[in-house]
């Protein structure tokens, strides 16, 4: 049995599918896909053939390398090797599907550290003509413009994560002992003498036992949309910060803890800069292509262009230090028509302007008095970033100097793409904060998946995978992919774990 729909946990159900298993996949909401469905879909698998077909730096060692000299002992050795290891395998286990094909594409790896490969090793899965799988489609959370603010979207293939749950959908349909439920909310784990035997779901208003003989692996999501939870393990983050579904209550993770499970890293997440919205809601941004970032000061604090999750940390490590970290202001000036940014959600300025969230001026001056900044040291701010952009080096942040940084860029900058000058009037002032794309924290498991008691023993019966886990990459965001890669890997670990135990 398998809770949530996610790409781990489909993964977990066609590997049980493929091993003889009669599987039941348990989907809280109305639509399948969990946040892989929101998610540019891309899966950080170091070692795959896909990969080294175009990239042949790439190795499963030099992943393991890179990875454990940047997580170091934030998260058990045994799984970031065991993380590293299984990679090559899933894909060659995926590919023998045919509805799974996969393409590689330049992403680079977030950090420049050993191991690192230029390029970066992430893999997606190919674009699914909508011709093959409409009826899939159909099912399939929509996109985030469509789910949340909308928008008709005209598509004639799916993308991204829509296309990596399209096509895991599509192999699960060739087996028939696989039933997909929706509509069903976890509410408890049954146990008999510390054994797990199913779970206790909400359907259509009943309360309903499903039994498992097999096992149950959780892959439900994390605890973004809970405010219970964010207030109890993180403080102050509120749920308007989170990128992820509102279907993502935590409910896997309390079920867990209620039959005996140790938790860890409950105050991480995958955290990221997010763009404040006018519903009291926020938005993901990824790929920023002009402007600068400044807190209260008045001053930048980073390079703009670091990957969202180590921008999300550096503003974490802001706040830690006592400085004044949010809001953050991103300024910019009118050469751009909106957010200048590579993926961003529809904007209605009118709407961001009589919410307090876009600000414009004449002057930087004035637009530092608009939103409470000293003008003399945002005057100067920009000043300075400016006779960067001329000489074509940051000099205080090194902004542009990484391959991550050029990856989004505009060739409009000569010297330095990353740095366009903030000159042209009129000047915006656009509201930024801390957000995530899911919680990070959640059951202690082993390398094969199995959920540890308190006692550092496996629970009998029970798995977990993916945001319902504590991250097998600790603190760090490696590289892009690594949620979604991280939950395929122990869902299908813990798969032919439990079919193995069966034989």
């Amino acid at each position: 049995m398998v809770v949530g729909s996610g790409a781990g946990g489909l993964t977990g159900a066609l590997m049980a599918a493929q091993a003889g298993l009669r599987t039941l996949v348990l989907e809280k909401g109305e639509f399948l896909g969990g946040m892989t469905a929101y998610a540019g879909g891309c899966m950080w698998l170091p070692g795959n053939r896909v990969t080294a077909a175009a990239n042949p730096a790439d190795s499963a060692e030099g992943g393991f390398t890179y990875l454990h000299g940047l997580a170091g002992d934030t998260s058990p050795v045994e799984m970031q090797r065991a993380y590293v290891d299984t990679a090559a395998e899933l894909v060659e286990f995926l590919m023998c599907h045919p509805d799974l094909q996969f393409e590689y594409q330049p992403f680079p790896d977030y950090f420049e550290a050993e191991g690192r490969v230029h390029g970066g090793r992430g893999i997606f899965a190919a674009p699914l003509p909508l011709n093959r799988a409409a009826d899939v489609a159909e099912t399939i959370r929509p996109p985030v413009p469509q789910d949340r603010f909308g928008l008709k979207l005209d598509r004639t293939e799916l993308v991204g994560g829509q296309a990596l749950i399209g096509r895991l959908l599509l192999a699960l349909r060739r087996h028939t002992d696989v039933v997909i439920q929706t509509g069903s909310r976890l509410t408890a784990l049954i146990l008999d003498g510390g054994r797990v035997l199913g779970v206790e779901a909400v359907c259509d208003g009943r309360t309903e036992e499903y039994r498992a003989a097999r096992g149950v692996l959780l892959s439900a999501g994390g605890f973004e949309a809970n405010q219970e939870l964010r207030s109890q393990w993180q403080g102050n983050r509120e749920v308007r910060w989170t990128g992820a579904p509102p279907t993502h209550t935590g409910d896997a993770i309390v079920a867990g803890i209620n039959a005996g499970a140790a938790i860890a890293r409950m105050h991480e997440a995958w955290w990221a800069p997010m763009l404040a919205r006018p519903d009291n809601t926020s938005s993901f941004l990824v790929g920023f292509q002009g402007g600068i970032f400044v807190n209260g000061t008045g001053r930048r604090f980073g390079n703009e262009s670091l990957p969202y999750g180590r921008m999300g940390q550096l503003i974490l490590d802001l706040e830690a230090r006592g400085e004044p970290a949010l809001p953050i202001w991103w300024i910019f000036d009118d050469r751009f028509d909106t957010a200048p940014c590579a993926v961003v959600d529809p904007i209605d300025v009118t709407e961001f302007r009589q919410a307090g969230l876009w600000h414009t001026d004449s002057t930087v001056a004035g637009l530092a008095r608009r939103i409470g900044l000293p003008p003399s040291v945002l005057d100067e701010t920009v000043a300075r970033f400016n006779l960067f952009a001329q000489n074509g080096v940051d000099d205080d942040f090194a902004r542009g100097s990484d391959e991550y940084d050029q990856f989004f860029a505009l060739p409009e900058a000569e010297r330095n793409p990353c740095l366009i000058p903030i000159e042209k009037a009129p000047f915006h002032a656009v509201q930024i904060g801390l957000g995530d794309i899911g919680t990070k924290g959640g059951l202690v498991t082993n390398a094969d998946g199995q959920v540890l008691d308190t006692d550092d023993r496996p629970i009998e019966g029970l798995y977990a995978s993916g945001n319902t886990t504590a991250s097998s990459t600790g603190h760090v965001y490696a590289g892009p992919g690594a949620p979604i890669a991280t939950s395929m890997v122990f869902a299908y670990r813990a798969a032919r774990h439990a079919a193995e135990a069966s034989t």
